[in-house]
């Protein structure tokens, strides 16, 4: 499973996706997305064991 972070164009982390379906909406609305990185196979895990990305997504 990939996870992605989202970043803004000053480089501040705005959100954590499971999908590129997830950055797509974000993007829908309106999100400033200045890059996306896939996250490391340790990170992951780390997402996956703590809760879904989508808890760090204040808009959902």
């Amino acid at each position: 499973m990939n996870f992605y972070n989202c970043f803004d164009q000053q480089g501040k982390l705005i959100a954590r996706c499971q999908t590129i379906n997830d950055i797509e909406v974000l993007k829908k609305r309106g999100r400033p997305i200045g890059e996306i990185k896939e996250m490391k196979n340790e990170e992951s895990v780390v997402c996956s064991l703590t809760g879904s990305p989508s808890d760090f997504n204040r808009d959902y």
